[in-house]
C-alpha cells in the first residue's frame, strides 16, 4: 500500500500525508492527471494556519500580517462551502465592491482563480452574485453601503479586511443578523490587526477562534527581495508589527507615551556625540522567572538632542551576568558613564559592577520617586521634541507605552525595567548631566 493508493482509495489528503509522512510520499505514486487534480486539494497545499479551527465555532478570524495567505484561505474556505452545499448562500463582504470583486473575485487569489476547471463559478457584476455550477451562491455586499445587509439571509460569510471597513459595526451587525440559514451558520473574517472597538469585540467573544500569522510564515511563496526590504525598513516598528507581524497594537488610555509619539522621533542616524551613557536598573532576583535587567544606551548629539542607541537588556542572569552585559555595552559604545539604579542591593550592585570591570566610570543613583514619576519629566522631552530613537526597540517602546500617568503600568511583565534604564539615561544626559566634546557619529546598520 502506498499513499497515491490510498488516496485513490478515498482517504483524505490529511489522512494520506499524516499516515505517510509529508506530501513527496503522496505526490510520488500519482499520475500527471492525478497531479493536476492534486494541484487544487487545499489540504494539501495550506500551511496550519489557513485551515479551519475544529468546530463549534461562530466566527473565525484570521489576524495576520500581509502577504501571510489570508485570502487565499478565505477562498479556499468559501470554495469548500459551496461545493459541499448546493443550495449554499454566502455573503462575501469587502470595504468596498471594488475591493470585494478585485480581491475576493477577480483577484490571483480569489474565488474565480483557485477553483479548479469545471468548477469555476460566473460571475454576474449587475446581480452582485456569484453561482457555482451545482447551484450555490455568493452575494457581494460592502462596508460603504450597509444597509445591503439589511433583509438577506446567508449560510455563511467572508469578511475581509475588517479594520478597513468604513462602517463597521452597523456593517457587521447587519451581516449577523442575516447569519440565519442552516443550523450553524458561521463567518470567516480575515485582515490586518489596527485598533477598533469592533476587532476587540470579536476577540473578545467566547464564540470566536483566533488564528494569528505573521508575513514571513508565507515566505515559500513571497518574493526574498520583497521581504528583505520590507523587514529592513520596518521590523520593530508599530507599522511592521502590525503590518508584517500581525500584532494588534493599541495605545494604554493616560500612558506617558503613545505609539504615534515614538514614531514621529524616529531616526536611522546621530549627527554625532558629545556624551554616552549606560543606565541600568538591576533585578531584585537572579531567576528565569525575575524581572529584567534593563540596560539602555543613549547619547547626547552635538545638536543638543537625546538620542536612544541601544536596549541590551536581559532577564534570568546572575548578578555577575547582567553586570557583564552592562560592562559589554559600555565598552562598545565607550560610555562616559554608567547610571545605575542602587535602590535594591546599594553597595551590592557598585561591587558587583566594579567586580566585572574595575574601570566602569560609574555613577550610582537612588531613586526618591516611583517609576512612573520619575518617567513624568523624561516623556515631556518627547513631547519637546527632543529625543530620537536610533532605530527600532520593540520590548522597551511597549514598557514605555504602558506607564500611566498618576502611578500605574500596564505593560508587559512585572516592572518596566527597561523604561526605568531609559529614563535614568535621558535624565542624566538632558536634566542633570552636561556635554563636551564631539564624538564620531553612530549609525544603525
Amino acid at each position: 500500500m502506498s499513499a497515491a493508493a490510498d488516496w485513490r482509495r478515498g482517504r483524505s489528503v490529511a489522512e494520506c500525508m499524516a499516515r505517510w509522512e509529508g506530501r513527496p510520499a503522496l505526490m510520488a505514486g500519482l499520475s500527471p492527471q492525478e497531479l493536476d487534480s492534486l494541484a487544487h486539494e487545499w489540504k494539501f497545499w495550506a500551511r496550519p494556519g489557513q485551515i479551519a479551527p475544529p468546530q463549534p465555532w461562530a466566527t473565525w478570524l484570521i489576524l495576520a500580517g500581509r502577504g501571510f495567505g489570508k485570502t487565499r484561505a478565505g477562498a479556499e474556505y468559501v470554495r469548500g462551502w459551496a461545493e459541499r452545499d448546493p443550495a449554499a448562500r454566502i455573503a462575501l463582504v469587502g470595504a468596498t465592491l471594488g475591493d470585494a470583486r478585485a480581491t475576493m473575485v477577480e483577484g490571483e487569489s480569489g474565488l474565480i482563480a483557485i477553483a479548479p476547471p469545471g468548477r469555476r463559478p460566473r460571475y454576474e457584476p449587475s446581480r452582485r452574485r456569484l453561482v457555482w455550477p451545482n447551484g450555490a451562491q455568493a452575494f457581494l455586499y460592502c462596508a460603504e453601503q450597509p444597509d445591503l445587509l439589511r433583509g438577506p439571509q446567508h449560510h455563511f460569510a467572508w469578511a475581509d479586511e475588517l479594520c478597513k471597513w468604513s462602517h463597521a459595526q452597523p456593517t457587521w451587525d447587519n451581516l449577523r443578523m442575516g447569519m440565519r440559514l442552516g443550523e450553524r451558520p458561521r463567518v470567516l473574517v480575515t485582515t490586518t490587526p489596527r485598533p477598533m472597538p469592533l476587532l476587540r469585540q470579536l476577540m473578545a467573544d467566547t464564540q470566536t477562534v483566533v488564528t494569528r500569522g505573521r508575513t514571513r510564515d508565507n515566505a515559500l511563496n513571497l518574493s526574498g527581495a520583497f521581504l528583505a526590504q520590507v523587514e529592513a525598513a520596518y521590523t520593530g516598528t508599530r507599522l511592521g508589527r502590525q503590518e508584517l507581524d500581525g500584532e494588534l497594537i493599541e495605545d494604554v488610555a493616560g500612558a506617558l507615551w503613545t505609539r504615534t509619539l515614538i514614531e514621529g522621533c524616529r531616526v536611522a542616524a546621530v549627527p554625532g556625540c558629545a556624551r554616552v551613557v549606560v543606565a541600568v536598573d538591576p533585578p531584585a532576583g537572579a531567576s528565569a522567572s525575575s524581572d529584567a535587567c534593563g540596560i539602555v544606551v543613549a547619547g547626547k548629539g552635538v545638536d543638543g538632542r537625546a538620542y536612544v542607541l541601544a536596549d541590551r537588556s536581559v532577564q534570568g542572569l546572575s548578578p555577575e551576568g547582567w553586570a557583564r552585559a552592562v560592562a559589554a555595552a559600555a565598552g562598545e559604545y565607550d560610555a562616559d558613564r554608567v547610571i545605575a539604579e542602587a535602590n535594591n542591593g546599594g553597595a551590592m550592585v557598585e561591587a558587583v559592577l566594579r567586580g566585572v570591570n574595575a574601570a566602569l566610570p560609574l555613577k550610582c543613583v537612588h531613586a526618591s520617586h516611583g517609576k512612573v514619576a520619575r518617567a513624568e519629566p523624561v516623556a515631556a522631552l518627547y513631547e519637546a521634541g527632543r529625543v530620537s530613537h536610533v532605530g527600532a526597540f520593540p520590548a522597551l517602546e511597549d514598557e514605555m507605552c504602558g506607564l500611566v500617568a498618576g502611578g500605574a503600568y500596564a505593560g508587559p511583565g512585572r516592572s518596566p525595567d527597561r523604561a526605568d534604564a531609559l529614563v535614568w539615561a535621558l535624565s542624566e544626559l538632558m536634566l542633570t548631566g552636561a556635554g563636551a566634546g564631539a564624538r564620531p557619529g553612530l549609525r544603525v546598520l
